[in-house]
């Protein structure tokens, strides 16, 4: 990247940069995994965050709710959720992550950190320390409205 580049120029690179590496990202899934991906970001969502609400899944998965209600049900017919009443707020369902779909979310991540720590091994260690210091900057960034 050139000295004295502007937001914009930073932000497009940056945008083609991140949609290529989530691309190749996605492509480095395990070819037996029966999950779509909207299907296995739900699952990271209940990892990361616990039980959650339909509308919760939703709001965090920028979806409507009827495509969250049917991927959800999905997900509940493969064994890798439970849905449950809310325990306040009884019309709501609240869902949360199974063994097994604990279990698929970690097969998936270890396929594809096998693939990206490969990568980064080709890296010299200034370019690492580079990724270590911006990782926390992107994760940042991916949660400002």
């Amino acid at each position: 990247m050139a000295e004295g580049i502007n937001d914009a120029q930073l932000a497009s690179e940056l945008r083609v940069s991140v949609a290529r590496l989530h691309r190749r990202m996605v492509s480095e899934r395990d070819p037996d995994n029966p999950l779509s991906i909207a299907a296995m970001a739900v699952l990271r969502a209940l990892d990361r965050y616990g039980v959650l609400t339909l509308s919760e899944l939703a709001a965090h998965e920028h979806v409507q709710p009827p495509s969250m209600t049917r991927t959800v049900n999905f997900l509940e017919q493969a064994g890798c959720v439970l849905r449950a009443p809310h325990l306040i707020d009884g019309r709501s369902i609240q869902v949360s992550l199974t063994e097994l779909g604990r279990e698929q979310l970690l097969n998936d991540r270890r396929q594809r950190d096998a693939w990206l720590a490969q990568r980064l091994n080709e890296l010299d260690s200034d370019q690492r320390n580079i990724l270590k210091l911006a990782a926390p900057i992107l994760e940042a960034l991916s949660h400002r409205a």
